[in-house]
C-alpha cells in the first residue's frame, strides 16, 4: 500500500504546485488540454454518427418489414398451406403481406424505364402505416374497382410523368411465360397493362425504382395466378422480432429462410458499422498524437525536480518508485483531460439533442434540417476505455525513459 501512496501524493503535489519554471506549467496544461479536446470530438463525433446512423435506419425501417420469408431454392411459391395461415393469424403480427416481385419495362410518352415491380394488397399496405415515405401525391393504390400504382423518384424522374392529371397512365411490360423468341411481332411476346399513378415515393435508394401495384394487378402483367416471392411481416412490436423469426423459422423448416431487416440489406448495415469504426480509429489516432505530449511534460518535470530525486534516493528510495511518480503523474494528467473531455462532450451533445443549434442549412421539404444525436452509454466506455489504456501505455514508457535518462545524465 506504501509503495502506491507515497508515488501518488507526490504525484498530486507535482501536478498542483507551480514549477520552478513556468514552460512545465504550460506543457503540462497543454498536454491536459490535449486529452481533453481529442476526448470530447471522439464523444461527440461519435454520437452524432449514432444519429445519423439512427435516422438512416429509421428511413429505410419504415418501408421494409421486420422479417421477410423467402423461398430457399426457386423464385416463387404457394402459400396455401396449414403453417403459412397460422403464421397469418399471429396477434403479434401487424400486417402479414403476400409479395409478387419482378422486374419489367415501363413506358411513359416514348420514355422507358427498367423498373422492380412490386405487387402487394391495397389493405396490407394501408396497415404498415407508412405514408411518411411519400413525397408527393396519394399513398393509394385502389380507389373503388380502379387500380394505381406508387412509383420512386427515379422512375417519376426518368419516364417525367406527371403525378396528377388525365395524363398521368404509364404503360408496363413484362415477358409472356412459355412465348417462343421466333414471333414475327416482338410484342406478342410481352404481357402489357396500362396503370395511372397515385403518388411518388421519397428520394431513397431502397425503392428509387420500384413500382407499387395491387397484387391482383401484379398477377395479371406476371401471369402467376397463385404463386408469389416473399411474404413480407410487420410486427405490432419490434422487440419481439427476433423470437417471431426463430418461431417461423422452425415452422416453415428448412424451403424457407426467414430474414430480419439485418439480412434483407446486409451492404447497408455493413457499411454503417465499418464506416463508424472507421471514424473511431481516425478520430483514435488524433487521441494518440494529443496523449504523447505527455512524454514531453513529464521529460521536463523530470528535469525539473532532478534535486527531489536525488534527495529521495539518498533516504532510500529506489529507481522503481521514483518510476511510479511520474507514471501516475501521467496518468493523472491523461485521466483529468478524458474526464473533463467526456463530461463536455456529454454535455455539448445533450444540448443538442434538446436545442437543435447546429442545423444542416438545407431548405424546406429536406429530410433533416437538424444534425441528430443518439447518445449512448457504450460509446462512453469504448472512449473512456481507450483513452485510459493509451495513457497507461504512454505514461509507463514515458516515465522509464524520463528517469532513465536523468538518472545515467
Amino acid at each position: 500500500m506504501r509503495q502506491i501512496r507515497v508515488p501518488l501524493l507526490f504525484a498530486f503535489r507535482y501536478l498542483f504546485s507551480k514549477k520552478s519554471v513556468n514552460a512545465i506549467n504550460i506543457i503540462s496544461l497543454i498536454s491536459v488540454v490535449g486529452v481533453f479536446v481529442s476526448t470530447a470530438a471522439l464523444v461527440i463525433v461519435l454520437s452524432f454518427y449514432n444519429g445519423m446512423e439512427s435516422f438512416i435506419l429509421s428511413m429505410y425501417s419504415t418501408f421494409t418489414p421486420e422479417l421477410r420469408i423467402e423461398p430457399t431454392k426457386g423464385k416463387v411459391f404457394s402459400t396455401d398451406s396449414p403453417e403459412f395461415k397460422k403464421i397469418a393469424v399471429d396477434a403479434r403480427i401487424k400486417s402479414y403481406c403476400e409479395v409478387l416481385e419482378d422486374k419489367i419495362l415501363l413506358q411513359y410518352d416514348n420514355q422507358q424505364f427498367i423498373g422492380q415491380l412490386k405487387g402487394v394488397d391495397p389493405e396490407e399496405l394501408s396497415k404498415q402505416g407508412t405514408e411518411n415515405v411519400l413525397h408527393t401525391g396519394n399513398y393509394t393504390l385502389q380507389t373503388d374497382t380502379t387500380y394505381h400504382a406508387l412509383i420512386g423518384a427515379q422512375v417519376q424522374a426518368n419516364l417525367k410523368v406527371p403525378v396528377s392529371g388525365i395524363y398521368n397512365t404509364i404503360e408496363l411490360f413484362s415477358p409472356r411465360k412459355g412465348t417462343s423468341v421466333s414471333s414475327v411481332n416482338p410484342l406478342d411476346d410481352f404481357n402489357s397493362r396500362k396503370i395511372s399513378l397515385s403518388g411518388v415515393l421519397t428520394y431513397q435508394p431502397e425503392f428509387d425504382n420500384l413500382v407499387i401495384v395491387p397484387l391482383e394487378f401484379a398477377r395479371d402483367l406476371l401471369g402467376e395466378t397463385d404463386k408469389i416471392t416473399a411474404v413480407e411481416i410487420f410486427l405490432t412490436d419490434s422487440l419481439h422480432a427476433k423470437a417471431v423469426q426463430r418461431e417461423i423459422q422452425h415452422t416453415l423448416g428448412p424451403d424457407f429462410r426467414v430474414k430480419s431487416r439485418e439480412e434483407q440489406n446486409p451492404t447497408l448495415y455493413k457499411t454503417i458499422k465499418s464506416e463508424k469504426w472507421i471514424v473511431f480509429f481516425i478520430l483514435t489516432f488524433i487521441g494518440i498524437i494529443a496523449i504523447f505530449n505527455i512524454v514531453g511534460s513529464l521529460t521536463m518535470l523530470v528535469i525539473d525536480k532532478k534535486d527531489d530525486m536525488k534527495v529521495l534516493q539518498s533516504l532510500g528510495a529506489e529507481q522503481s518508485m521514483i518510476e511510479r511518480i511520474f507514471f501516475i503523474e501521467g496518468i493523472l494528467i491523461s485521466l483529468i483531460g478524458g474526464v473533463v473531455g467526456i463530461i463536455v462532450g456529454y454535455v455539448f451533445c445533450k444540448l443538442q439533442e434538446t436545442y437543435g443549434f447546429i442545423r444542416t442549412g438545407e431548405m424546406d421539404g429536406s429530410l433533416i434540417d437538424v444534425y441528430p444525436v443518439d447518445i449512448r452509454s457504450e460509446d462512453f466506455v469504448l472512449v473512456f476505455v481507450t483513452v485510459a489504456t493509451l495513457s497507461l501505455i504512454v505514461a509507463y514508457f514515458s516515465s522509464k525513459l524520463s528517469v532513465r535518462e536523468i538518472g545515467s545524465a
